[in-house]
């Protein structure tokens, strides 16, 4: 039997961090600065912030669609990917991921941006398998997409360590499509 979340936007956890859904308050904290979204989640804000595609152009979307449709949306936008101790303490953001959206037919969308100050030390693996198993644990999920590019290595490595398959071009000039279809097992 598929195991579903309880609710979508509840924490993730994995062996080493702690995975927050952002809400309006702490979008709203994000687009005053680093330091308001740090010390609403009592936590250390790395220099390099914010990562990637996870900028204010990415938290105005996902204000707008948290407020035209915040039970749509919540959880299935961003997360703040935090680092824990081995006691569960929360110590520095490392990261931001998320969806794109909840499922559209089936599929669900994940994009992944680990800061600089924290890249090499496998946060991005921790991350996706995390939002590959929350998604697939929600049956009308059935596979899990991702883009990037061909030259962004790390990121590909990431991909495929996680399951997924090189599909081909995206639409987006550039960008190669990868997949991971949910697993189908025969009943015993």
């Amino acid at each position: 039997m598929q195991r579903r979340p309880a609710d979508i936007s509840s924490p993730m956890r994995t062996a080493r961090l702690e995975l927050i859904a952002m809400d309006l308050a702490t979008i709203e904290a994000e687009l005053c600065g680093p330091a308001a979204v740090g010390t609403l989640l009592g936590v250390a804000m790395p220099e390099s912030w914010p990562p990637g595609e996870f900028d204010r152009d990415a938290m105005r979307y996902f204000q707008q669609q948290l407020r035209e449709s915040p039970a749509e949306q919540a959880g299935w936008l961003g997360w703040y990917a935090i680092s824990t101790s081995s006691a569960g303490v929360r110590d520095a953001v490392v990261g931001a991921v998320g969806y794109f959206g909840p499922p559209v037919e089936g599929s669900v969308e994940i994009g992944y941006s680990v800061a600089s100050e924290s890249r090499n030390r496998g946060f991005a693996t921790e991350c996706v398998r995390a939002l590959v198993d929350r998604a697939f644990g929600f049956a009308r999920v059935r596979s899990v997409i991702a883009r990037t590019r061909d030259t962004n290595v790390a990121s590909t490595k990431v991909l495929t360590g996680c399951g997924f398959e090189r599909i081909g071009p995206a639409s987006e000039d550039g960008l190669v499509r990868y997949q991971r279809d949910r697993c189908l097992q025969r009943p015993r």
